[in-house]
């Protein structure tokens, strides 16, 4: 039986004895230019893998494109000599840089005084329901940190002793169970009653609670629940519609505007409405042509409904720049909590008078 090297396609005689085909492939490698050259560059190979597990890991690619047939032709294109991982390989890689990852995590965590922390409970598109915990501390060069420490399944009842449980399992993996000083959540019960079961220190979420104040006056505002339907049922038409999204973005061009796309609210996040509202208003003339030329019975808004739209976008974009403010993790947002609720409520009671 022969083998072929890949490299410079001589044949070589097969043995089932390693020690034999390793005695062989070393003395081939010193005489062919071509396997010498590449046997210096073998410490390539671990540079390459690096790089392709920075990728995955950075763009979030799935472990199956190495099984992809244009990425396999790409690789071979700039190295032929590199052979791809398999699918398993290339995920138990990805494993390892995780658990590399977070053990330099753990050190730095072992290195400051004490941390807070940030909980949220969020449900999938599948509807499953997950806990995410995340910690922040300032380092011994008084710089803000953040890790994440773990968005964990969470198929049991939202009880106040099973989130407690879970946040304690967290900490115990993280080694911080004697510096956590602090939680912020939302304002659900079971969690104002998970945190006192924990011991420490709690602080409501106050982006969350613009949240909360937000949606609740949406509903306290006559006629807009109707015409935030009316929007929702257009967007999704131009968001569904390959040719009411093909005409619409021809139409913009036509206008010499930048092609924009429609963008749909979600009702867990009051600052989705204001993003669909804002988007929809600032679009408004391409929607009116592109509308006027579609077969449908979709109607754009009236000009009373643009100008209830826009008074709705100036009232909101305060709100919009707090939660902006308060939402960030690398500066310390406790600090402007007070000057931004004064700011809002002189702005709506100015805008009010």
């Amino acid at each position: 039986m022969k083998v072929k090297c890949l490299l410079c396609h001589k044949e070589l005689t097969y043995s089932n004895n390693t020690s034999i085909i390793d005695q062989a492939l070393q003395s081939y490698t010193r005489e062919c230019p071509v396997c010498w050259q590449w046997s210096r560059h073998q410490s390539k190979k671990t540079t390459v893998d690096e790089a392709l597990v920075n990728m995955v890991v950075k763009d979030s690619q799935p472990f199956s494109i190495v099984e992809d047939v244009g990425f396999k032709e790409l690789i071979h294109a700039l190295d032929p000599t590199y052979i791809l991982p398999t699918r398993q390989t290339l995920k138990a890689m990805v494993g390892k840089r995780y658990e590399e990852a977070k053990e330099k995590a753990k050190e730095k965590l072992q290195q400051v005084v004490s941390v807070s922390h940030t909980s949220d409970m969020w449900t999938s598109i599948n509807m499953e329901a997950y806990l995410a915990v995340t910690c922040h501390y300032i380092d011994g060069e008084d710089k803000l940190g953040t890790i994440l420490l773990g968005v964990e399944h969470f198929p049991t009842t939202h009880t106040a002793e099973n989130l407690a449980l879970a946040h304690t399992k967290f900490m115990e993996e993280w080694g911080i169970q004697d510096k956590a000083k602090c939680l912020v959540t939302d304002a659900a019960a079971n969690m104002i009653a998970c945190v006192n079961l924990l011991n420490v220190r709690h602080a409501l979420c106050i982006a969350h609670s613009l949240n909360l104040i937000v949606r609740k006056s949406f509903d306290e505002v006559p006629g807009l629940a109707e015409l935030r339907a009316k929007c929702r049922k257009m967007v999704t038409y131009f968001r569904m519609s390959t040719t009411a999204k093909e005409t619409l973005a021809a139409v913009q061009k036509q206008m010499g505007r930048p092609v924009l796309k429609m963008i749909i609210e979600v009702d867990t996040r009051w600052n989705s409405t204001f993003s669909m509202l804002q988007r929809l208003y600032e679009v408004r003339e391409p929607v009116g042509a592109a509308l006027a030329s579609l077969r449908t019975d979709i109607t754009p808004p009236t000009s009373l409904e643009y100008a209830t739209i826009k008074e709705a976008i100036q009232v909101l974009a305060p709100f919009q720049q707090a939660t902006v403010e308060l939402s960030g993790e690398k500066w310390v947002s406790a600090s402007k909590i007070i000057p931004l609720l004064k700011m809002l409520s002189h702005t709506t009671q100015t805008k009010r008078a």
